[in-house]
């Protein structure tokens, strides 16, 4: 019988890894299913220690593979995500895109893109281990729900798709994007061509001044590693709120010999069917004010919470946030929409409030090179009469589109193209900003 000589074979002859690995996860499931579905605290190294047992008591062997290493590896499929795990714990990397069971890709944080040579076994293989790092966060991929929004820790997370929103023999579609923003110094940023020094000093010194900002851009333009990095000049006596959606992206506590030197609370929005128990970013900002913020920090504008991070920005308190916008005028538009979604109120009533809200846009772009770069920072001059004057005050000027041996190059750079207003530099100066500081501002850079 084939399974004979599975489980009887001497170790020396080879065997199929996937073959061993269905029998072991259906002698699991079948003897130790709570191991996987249940709370048991030590539920991982008790199915690793039964795996081993399992292929020792067995005599179970790989070509080219130990004893433990197999088990190792039966462990990581099983308990973990396969193959995908040393991408998802990895450094340096930012997104993985499973376009389906045999097509995978890898976004560096440098902007490269590899399509790996590792797959699954097959589109249920795909799904199997997809529905494993779903259930972290308690979510269910089936017919039934075929789309999944999840996370696997506080700063990675998933979004799923599977047939039939797919084709049956793609098994699924997914995007797991991990986000460490603190890992990119100001150093980082000017050595990458991202921004200027200049450039991140200004939008450092608004947050810390009280002045709310925008950063807008497309997924993977680096709108949050920009607003992370900022969060991270905010001197300790400042007290920041922050508010995510289903997983934490941004870690900003700081600690020093053992003690918190800074003031932060994270939270995080609670999806559920019954709407008692739904806590959405809306409920959070409505809380954010009784904690007594400096700035709020709205990890990302999708829907009606957009109006109520324009009414806090506009009571005083500093709105650090993003949203998805493919310029900074269209920034503003984009927030009226997303605003209206709460409030039945004329178009150029919601745009005075949003352009008084954020008077600074930052707009962020991966170019078709995978470069990512600040291409504008821009301020909303609002003139005595009320009316509105966009203001730029540094752009990414490009120069030259070309190709070279097959690669896409781009030649530009970074300028001031105006001062900050005088408006701004009396907003400034009022919250507190020291007069030498605000005249550097005023001085265009020769």
């Amino acid at each position: 019988m084939k399974s004979e000589n599975l489980f009887f074979a001497p170790e020396s002859e080879e065997k199929d890894f996937s073959a061993i690995l269905a029998d072991v996860q259906a002698y699991i499931s079948a003897h130790h299913s709570d191991l996987i579905t249940g709370d048991i605290a030590d539920a991982k190294a008790q199915m690793k220690r039964y795996i081993t047992k399992y292929i020792q008591d067995r005599r179970i062997s790989v070509s080219g593979m130990s004893g433990d290493k197999l088990a190792d590896a039966l462990y990581t499929e099983m308990a973990e995500f396969g193959f995908l795990t040393k991408y998802i714990f990895g450094t340096g990397i930012e997104e993985i895109d499973i376009n389906s069971w045999r097509d995978i890709e890898v976004q560096y944080s440098d902007g490269r893109t590899v399509k790996l040579a590792e797959r699954f076994d097959s589109p249920e293989h795909a799904v199997n281990v997809i529905r494993r790092m779903l259930h972290v966060s308690n979510m269910v991929l089936d017919n039934a729900s075929p789309i999944a929004l999840g996370h696997l820790s506080k700063n990675i997370r998933i979004a799923v798709l599977k047939s039939p929103i797919v084709d049956e023999d793609v098994g699924v579609s997914a995007s797991i994007r991990i986000v460490n923003p603190q890992s990119m110094q100001k150093d980082d940023f000017v050595e990458s061509g991202m921004a200027t020094e200049p450039m991140l000093d200004f939008l450092s010194l608004c947050v810390r001044y009280g002045i709310s900002i925008c950063i807008a851009g497309a997924t993977s333009s680096g709108k949050t590693t920009v607003a992370g990095w900022i969060l991270t000049t905010v001197p300790d006596s400042k007290r920041i709120y922050t508010i995510e959606s289903g997983s934490r992206e941004l870690a900003l506590v700081r600690e020093k010999d053992g003690r918190v030197i800074n003031s932060v609370i994270h939270t995080l929005t609670r999806d559920s069917d019954n709407d008692r128990q739904r806590v959405d970013q809306i409920s959070l900002l409505d809380m954010a004010l009784r904690f007594n913020p400096d700035i709020v920090v709205v990890g990302e504008m999708r829907g009606a919470e957009a109006n109520a991070a324009q009414e806090a920005a506009r009571v005083g308190v500093a709105v650090l946030t993003t949203i998805h916008s493919n310029s900074c005028e269209a920034t503003y538009r984009r927030m009226v929409s997303l605003c209206k979604r709460a409030v039945d109120m004329s178009d150029q009533t919601m745009m005075d409030f949003v352009t008084e809200a954020y008077p600074i846009v930052v707009f962020c772009k991966q170019l078709e090179n995978k470069q990512r770069r600040m291409m504008e920072i821009q301020e909303c001059e609002i003139l005595p009469d009320g009316s509105r004057l966009y203001r730029p005050l540094y752009q990414y000027i490009i120069t030259e589109n070309r190709m070279e041996g097959g690669r896409f190059i781009i030649e530009g750079h970074h300028e001031q193209v105006n001062c900050i207003s005088d408006s701004f530099a009396r907003r400034l100066l009022e919250n507190g900003m020291p007069q030498a500081l605000i005249n550097q501002l005023k001085r265009k850079e020769v």
